[in-house]
């Protein structure tokens, strides 16, 4: 009952008229970044970050959490009518969202899209009410043993899960943690990795690191890639669906919510992996199934509820852990330091009145959508046709000025300029980006818990191992990193024992 109270007055601050303007702007922002293809609401949110720091923190996280919610949904309008993804969680979508509109059904496919984006994140949502509140009590019983070896797992996820390799992941996470130690150590007051540049001494503003890795370089990248001009979108009318499509998709809108929302609390779990169990399952479970690859419904309403559940819970463990698990809560972390707070166990604790009017504003924004979503649909098609010369040129003077107003300093804007092309070159040859954010951003962090873990023994390495918590979190490392070298051996024997 405790929550539901917190929850109500969370609602009471909300819903007042300028917060109810802001998460309006939120989640129009934020469908009409994720229409757009290769602009996600991690990029968003790193451009809008130096302005919400003139912001109250309340505002600034409804308004990202606007934008977040906003580019789920937005990004299936781009795979079903365009057939190009604007964010890897909708490329599941893709696969028959697209054949449906060329079928003549893409105001269906948009509305089962739009309804279960709804029906997934508001059950998400109610998901963090209950769970949160939870796994902050038993955050706060952890020492710093424990902690370190949860910030390892989390590394161990961002390395192991992403990117085309496990070498790879682990290449992006070691570039990030060198980009967070930059600057003075916080024991000894030596300056570290700064070249003799006394800009440096700071360290390097995640604000410019973000700006540079996702906008710049997301910028640079595509539109080296794509297309001068818009590709050619499928016409549409008002989402509308039938008593059929209501009896198919009803059931792929559940069991979608139940896969993404655990898979969205998980290390580096993201939300492309319960999609693609959720079409996997639809596909087994239809008693349709050949009408899959052909523009089967059940293969759009399954994938698109777990992209917008797992959402919804990769803020349990940002809020209630500090832990971000993809790459916009991973700059929403970054925000909340920006203004001062520190997430984690104690965010519920010291600063409950922003942590509830957040959760409520995600209520809020997800009946907003919906409203938007369902008759707006074909003016967010229009978006579409806006040459791509103008997009990225609007994105990069954007990222500048961004990054120009944190320290206003020259200095930053050649510093944007070279993590802009580590950004491109990163995409170029493969290396996932989230690593390298979560590594500057919990880089601090771990350094940290690790020399107050050895503190606590004396300099002895016991000391990193700490009570169950910790042991538990060292098995998955050990497992999630000897795994692939089992199967290896397994295929190996196969080969040898056949021939």
């Amino acid at each position: 009952m405790d929550n539901i109270t917190s929850l109500i007055g969370g609602f009471g601050d909300v819903l007042s008229p300028m917060n109810l303007l802001i998460a309006l702007l939120g989640v129009t922002v934020g469908t009409a970044v994720g229409v757009l293809p290769g602009i996600g609401p991690a990029m968003t949110v790193a451009l809008l970050l130096p302005i919400t720091y003139g912001m109250e923190p309340v505002q600034g996280l409804i308004l990202f959490a606007g934008i977040f919610y906003g580019g789920m949904y937005g990004g299936s309008t781009t795979s079903i009518l365009l057939n190009t993804p604007g964010e890897s969680a909708s490329v599941v979508t893709a696969i028959e969202g697209n054949k449906m509109a060329k079928a003549g059904r893409a105001a269906q496919a948009l509305a089962t899209s739009a309804i279960g984006s709804f029906i997934a994140g508001t059950i998400g949502t109610l998901g963090i009410v209950f769970l949160m509140p939870q796994v902050a009590k038993f955050a706060i019983s952890l020492g710093a043993p424990e902690y370190l070896a949860i910030i390892l797992l989390t590394f161990t996820g961002v390395t192991a899960v992403l990117g085309a390799s496990r070498v790879r992941g682990l290449a992006s996470l070691l570039v990030g943690l060198t980009i967070g130690v930059v600057g003075i150590d916080f024991v000894t007051g030596q300056q570290r990795l700064t070249g003799g540049l006394p800009q440096l001494a700071d360290g390097i503003d995640v604000v410019v690191v973000a700006v540079g890795i996702f906008a710049v370089g997301e910028a640079l990248w595509v539109a080296a890639h794509l297309r001068r001009k818009a590709g050619e979108v499928i016409p549409v009318g008002r989402p509308w669906m039938g008593r059929s499509d209501w009896s198919r998709s009803w059931r792929p809108w559940l069991r979608g919510t139940l896969l993404g929302f655990p898979f969205g609390a998980m290390p580096a779990g993201g939300a492309e992996i319960p999609t693609l169990l959720s079409y996997t399952a639809e596909k087994k479970l239809s008693k349709h199934p050949e009408e899959f690859g052909k523009g089967a419904i059940e293969g759009v309403a399954g994938p698109e509820a777990a992209n917008n559940a797992s959402a919804a819970g990769t803020l349990v463990p940002m809020l209630a852990l500090g832990l971000p698990t993809n790459a916009t809560a991973a700059i929403m972390l970054a925000a909340l330091q920006g203004w001062g707070i520190e997430p984690g166990p104690l965010l519920l604790t010291k600063e409950p009145a922003m942590v509830w009017a957040l959760i409520a504003s995600l209520f809020v924004g997800n009946t907003m959508l919906l409203l938007l979503n369902l008759p707006l649909a074909p003016a967010w098609a229009k978006l579409l046709q806006i040459p791509r010369p103008y997009l990225y040129a609007g994105i990069l003077f954007f990222a500048s000025m961004g990054a120009y107003a944190v320290n206003s300093q020259p200095f930053d804007l050649w510093l944007l300029l070279a993590l802009g092309l580590l950004g491109f070159a990163m995409r170029r040859f493969g290396l996932p980006v989230l690593p390298l954010i979560v590594g500057v951003i919990l880089g601090p962090l771990v350094e940290r818990k690790g020399r107050q873990s050895l503190q606590l023994t004396g300099g002895d390495i016991s000391g990193l191992v700490g009570g169950p918590v910790a042991w538990v979190c060292y098995v998955l490392i050990v497992v999630a990193l000897a795994w692939p070298v089992v199967g290896l051996v397994r295929s190996r024997r196969l080969t040898t024992s056949e021939a």
